[in-house]
C-alpha cells in the first residue's frame, strides 16, 4: 500500500469520526486514522521524480571588475 492510499484512508476516517454520535466508534475511528498515519509517514511519496545526475556546475567567469584598469 501506498503513502497516498493510507493517506486518504486516513482522512476519510477521521471524517466519519466527525460526523458519528457513538463517542466509542469515534474513538476507535480516530485510532484507526492514527494507526494509519503512522503506516504511511516513513513512506516516500509517489510524485518524487527521478533526480538529476551529477552535473558539476559550470563555473562562471569572474565578472568583478579588473582592478587595474577598472573594466
Amino acid at each position: 500500500m501506498g503513502k497516498t492510499y493510507l493517506t486518504k484512508q486516513a482522512s476519510l476516517l477521521l471524517e466519519f469520526a466527525r460526523t458519528t454520535s457513538d463517542a466509542d466508534l469515534s474513538a476507535k475511528l480516530i485510532s484507526k486514522a492514527a494507526d494509519l498515519k503512522s503506516q504511511a509517514d516513513p513512506l516516500p511519496d509517489k510524485d518524487q521524480g527521478p533526480k538529476p545526475p551529477d552535473v558539476a556546475p559550470d563555473v562562471a567567469p569572474d565578472l568583478r571588475p579588473d582592478r587595474q584598469t577598472g573594466r
